[in-house]
């Protein structure tokens, strides 16, 4: 499991430098290496995905996409959080398993149990998780120990509890207006990484109004003028405000953007995943082969960007491409 996280890790950094160094320029394009997606013979069924709210706009446009190229193929996708993925595929009920976050060692633990062998992971996109404020808060950003102060009621990044906005420096009107928390439930993987990014694996504070989605915390944002609440930046409107992060306090701090991504200044920035069942040495079915090649296509990582998420470069996408064999 070490080894597998290790490489994930890598294909990440080797994502930042690639990326940085190939001068992508706003507004974002997919990589002009990465091919389009040729269409095949005999693609039909029903496909089921299970998982991640994080990616569920995406499979739902690469499920949109992909049923135009083959009308005989049925998708259904179901995004409740990334932890409901592994007992999907566990249990056989879904063939796709998104997440926003890895999968953790009982989890991929329990995937060996039932099969004999581990998940295969596939990354499909990145994504800069976002800390919004509703878009009348005066505020541009924010450190790492500030939003742990805001969201943990165990202060592991060393500062004391805020609890108004005065106390992360808000003056005026603005100074003894309550923070209102929104976050995700527990089955979000999103969840799970911001707890361990931002609260140093702390633990949430009790008034943090969990939400089952990322749409529900974006608009309860929107609608609560004290608010603060975290999600994928795909999720982002015009009723809020992604604030610039930094790592330590008083740091500089960095928009959730694409550049800050690639180049490790944002200090939210990840991968996002889709999980499959694939016995060693044997190809995948081949309608979910060719549904995760349609994703990994030119095609694919245009739908990325038009979800507002990240695209892979041209050597990641053949590095994913290779593990579909």
């Amino acid at each position: 499991m070490k080894q597998q996280k290790s490489k994930i890790l890598a294909l990440v950094l080797l994502a930042l430098v690639l990326f940085a160094s190939a001068g992508f320029a706003s507004p974002l394009k997919v990589d002009v290496n990465i091919s389009d997606y040729v269409k095949v013979q005999g693609v039909a069924g029903n496909l089921n995905s299970v998982g991640s709210d994080t990616l569920n706009n995406m499979m739902t446009f690469w499920a949109e996409g992909f049923r135009k190229k083959y009308p005989n193929v049925n998708i259904q996708i179901e995004g409740k959080g990334s932890s409901t993925a592994p007992p999907a595929l566990i249990e056989g009920t879904s063939q796709i398993g998104p997440m926003s976050r890895k999968m953790k060692n009982k989890e991929a633990q329990a995937f060996e149990t039932k099969y004999g062998f581990k998940p295969t992971t596939i990354g499909v996109a990145l994504d800069s998780l976002a800390v919004f404020i509703n878009k009348d808060n005066p505020i541009n950003g924010l450190s790492i120990p500030q939003v742990d102060a805001i969201f943990s009621k165990t202060n592991k990044g060393g500062l004391p509890n805020a609890a108004v906005w005065g106390d992360v420096g808000l003056t005026g009107e603005w100074a003894n207006k309550p923070i209102s928390l929104y976050g995700r439930n527990s089955a979000s993987g999103t969840y799970g990484y911001f707890k361990k990014k931002a609260l140093f694996k702390g633990d949430y504070k009790d008034t943090v109004k969990e939400q089952p989605g990322s749409a529900s915390v974006v608009l309860g944002v929107t609608e609560d003028k004290a608010s603060i609440g975290y999600s994928g930046i795909g999720y982002k409107t015009s009723g809020v405000k992604a604030i610039s992060l930094s790592k330590k306090d008083g740091g500089t701090q960095y928009e959730p953007d694409y550049a800050n991504v690639m180049n490790g200044k944002y200090p939210l920035g990840r991968m996002l995943y889709v999980n499959v069942v694939k016995e060693p040495n044997k190809p995948l079915p081949t309608l979910v082969k060719e549904f995760l090649k349609f994703v990994l296509s030119k095609e694919g990582q245009e739908i990325v960007i038009k979800d507002g998420y990240l695209p892979l470069t041209a050597e990641i996408v053949k590095q994913q491409l290779a593990l579909l064999d």
